[in-house]
């Protein structure tokens, strides 16, 4: 099984290296999985990119954008170069925990998953707290999705996710926003059979600390995932 692990950056000095390290510790511990890490910078305007190019031994391919389209831009571009089965997402920042993937891995490795996602909201050993207008928005718009598409997600906006890359043709996508992750989960999640969630840690930001994503982003997100369901 090949996974390929797409990481897009945009202003990640400080936690993007150590990140790629970790990946790479990491991955030792599957024998029979081989990873590809991919490194897409979002024309960072930090030393993201300076530091990535220095440390090319901890990735496999890298691109880097002239100018900044955006996360789901970087994603795309990510699963344009990506060869793997299967696809995992995964955050330049330190919010997510790496030692996670043992739990993300065991749905696929011994049920066959089509989609696995993590969850901060059942079970997590250790979940920072929510700023409450991002708690509600994630709640909304989480409620909405598992309305309109008949599933029992918890935590959509999860960065934590993990699918088979034939369920998605990525020529298809066409927000490049943060909404380009709502766009994903409306194309794959008809489309599998065996979807699962599992806890995982987690050590969010403030805006302060480097957290990009806002409450106004709802709106956009919320868009996606209805328009997508009215032109399925």
């Amino acid at each position: 099984m090949k996974i390929s692990i797409i990481i897009p950056v945009f202003n990640e000095e400080k936690t993007v290296i150590s990140v790629l390290k970790k990946i790479n510790l990491e991955k030792k511990k599957y024998k029979k999985i081989h990873f590809e890490i991919i490194v897409i910078d979002d024309c960072s305007t930090d030393k993201s990119f300076f530091l990535l190019k220095k440390e090319r031994s901890l990735y496999d391919k890298f691109f880097s954008f002239k100018k900044n389209l955006g996360k789901g831009a970087a994603i795309k571009k990510g699963l344009e170069l990506s060869t793997g089965n299967y696809v995992l997402f995964q955050d330049a920042d330190s919010e997510y925990d790496i030692t996670d993937y043992n739990k993300i891995f065991y749905p696929i490795i011994h049920h066959s998953a089509d989609i696995v996602m993590g969850t901060r909201l059942k079970g997590s050993p250790v979940t920072r707290c929510f700023n409450f207008l991002n708690f509600l928005g994630n709640k909304l718009i989480t409620f909405i999705f598992d309305l309109l598409h008949d599933s029992t997600l918890s935590d959509i906006y999860s960065c934590y996710l993990i699918f088979r890359k034939k369920l998605l043709n990525e020529k298809e996508l066409k927000y490049m926003d943060f909404s380009g992750h709502a766009e994903i989960l409306t194309k794959i999640v008809p489309k599998a059979k065996r979807i699962y969630e599992v806890p995982i840690n987690y050590y969010g930001r403030s805006s302060e600390e480097g957290k990009k994503i806002r409450f106004y982003h709802i709106f956009s997100i919320f868009y996606v995932i209805v328009i997508n369901r009215l032109i399925r």
